[in-house]
């Protein structure tokens, strides 16, 4: 790994329902070449993992309040079933299903923290290169 990419492999809980709880892994992706977006892998049995991106902003607002609309929610909490774990409530929809994760915040904080050292908050458009992103746009069908 560069020090444009940062990754971090962060254990989850599936809340799914009765308040049934499945433990997983997913593997967070941060890179210079997408500044404003995070990738999360969920590996959840498949062959492949279940991949979502969203924006790194959304994450980052959601440690400190409920933020999102649409197809990710994210918010601060208590665990499920707990009374002193904080946690990282991660909500994602899609037309296939719901899901509902929740994720230690200081693992999630430090793996944010790691993004900014690599493009700092406010600076992410020093790290797009604009002309081979017209280009591309332009060269679509």
């Amino acid at each position: 790994m560069n020090s444009s990419t940062v990754s971090a492999e962060i254990g989850l809980r599936l809340v799914v329902p009765q308040q049934t709880i499945v433990p997983l892994v997913a593997s967070f992706y941060y890179s210079s070449k997408d500044p404003y977006a995070i990738r999360i892998a969920f590996h959840v049995g498949l062959d492949e993992p279940v991949e979502w991106t969203f924006a790194r902003d959304l994450l980052a607002n959601g440690i400190k309040g409920r933020d999102g609309l649409g197809d990710v929610t994210i918010w601060p909490g208590l665990a499920t079933g707990t009374s002193a774990d904080m946690t990282l409530h991660i909500e994602l929809s899609s037309p296939f299903g719901e899901a509902h994760f929740e994720a230690p915040i200081p693992e999630v904080s430090d793996f944010l923290r790691r993004t900014y050292q690599v493009a700092p908050l406010g600076e992410e458009t020093r790290f797009i290169d604009f002309d081979t992103a017209l280009t591309d746009f332009l060269s679509q069908p």
